[in-house]
């Protein structure tokens, strides 16, 4: 429970092992928030040629940044608000509260923790403590889920159901972009679902450390509540866009298995998050992931003669052992998946 940084952030200097080496550093001048980041009204799909229209502006998102802000989404707004109101609530209980859930072992379904699932062998910490816990099936994890705030799991769990909804929604409608079988992209490759709720408390020194590093999720797509603070950061064209926070809205990036899936056409999306000096940042991010035994592989439909596969047939569970090994590193991590001709 010491190592939380929620339980010492008050702290006037940033701890040594905190501070990231100079070229890795945001620096004093943090990417300003860009309004560059496609916004898709999902509203409109309703019709058949606005959902034509929906479809196409979400697949320029995927291959252009990886990154869209999906509004008119479905999901109460008043559920939303609820829920990250139930989250702040979380990470102000007590210690004693806090330490029933604080755990290092990364098998531990419901855990909370902080920086990574490999702090023991970082030597730089990143500026984030973590509650983390399975979605689905609902009935089954709900009762591993947090106790305390009293209605944490009402609450939370009916977010989750409505963010499982938008999520098929979301991937309906990308695959129908990609042209690829009805269903494809909602049998084994999208049957779980998991919640990670990052906590980014006010840091002495934003301009030495991270909330997160440069990486790509390593599931299909992820859906981010972000909140009224800004702190996410996409790299579009090696330079690093602020992500605007916009009310009510789900962002949502393309995560490695879509880009594989894609044969490369859908752009793997890579973030940070970056800390400040005054505000509590707090964020939930809903991974919509395959499961550990599915086989993924770029889809036979989007190879041929032309566009060979750029990618070898592998099970998820293999790609996330070493996804994690190597914390998400993006120079590394699927080179071992790559074909060679």
């Amino acid at each position: 429970m010491e190592k939380l940084v929620s339980s010492w952030f008050t702290i006037k200097t940033l701890p040594e092992n905190y501070v990231f080496p100079a070229g890795k550093r945001p620096g004093k001048l943090h990417a300003p928030v860009s309004k560059a980041i496609p916004v898709v009204d999902l509203e409109k799909a309703c019709g058949l040629h606005g959902r034509l229209d929906i479809i196409q502006q979400i697949m320029e998102a995927c291959e252009d940044h990886g990154f869209f802000q999906v509004i008119n989404h479905g999901v109460q707004a008043t559920l939303m608000e609820d829920a990250m109101a139930v989250f702040k609530e979380f990470f102000e209980l007590p210690g004693e509260e806090k330490s029933r859930l604080f755990s290092e072992d990364n098998s531990q379904s419901c855990r909370l923790y902080t920086s990574t699932v490999n702090y023991r062998k970082e030597e730089i910490h990143f500026w984030r403590d973590a509650l983390t816990h399975p979605c689905r099936p609902l009935a089954e994890c709900v009762q591993h889920w947090p106790e305390k705030p009293n209605r944490y799991r009402e609450v939370i769990g009916a977010l989750c159901e409505e963010v499982n909804e938008l999520g098929s929604r979301i991937l309906k409608l990308i695959c129908e972009g990609l042209e690829l079988e009805k269903g494809y992209l909602e049998n084994e490759l999208s049957k779980e679902t998991s919640l990670t709720v990052n906590h980014y408390p006010p840091c002495p020194d934003p301009s030495l450390t991270l909330g997160l590093s440069k990486h790509c999720d390593p599931n299909l797509i992820t859906l981010l509540i972000q909140g009224d603070v800004p702190g996410l950061q996409v790299l579009k064209d090696d330079e690093w866009i602020g992500v605007e926070p916009l009310p009510h809205a789900f962002v949502v990036n393309v995560g490695y298995l879509l880009h594989i899936i894609s044969n490369g056409k859908l752009k793997g999306a890579m973030h940070r998050a970056v800390t400040n000096a005054k505000t509590t940042r707090t964020s939930a991010a809903f991974f919509i992931n395959a499961a550990e035994n599915s086989i993924v592989q770029p889809a036979k439909a989007l190879v041929g003669a032309e566009n060979p596969p750029l990618y070898k047939a592998f099970r998820y569970g293999e790609f996330f052992k070493t996804y994690a090994s190597h914390s998400g590193d993006t120079e590394i991590v699927l080179e071992p998946y790559k074909m060679k001709y």
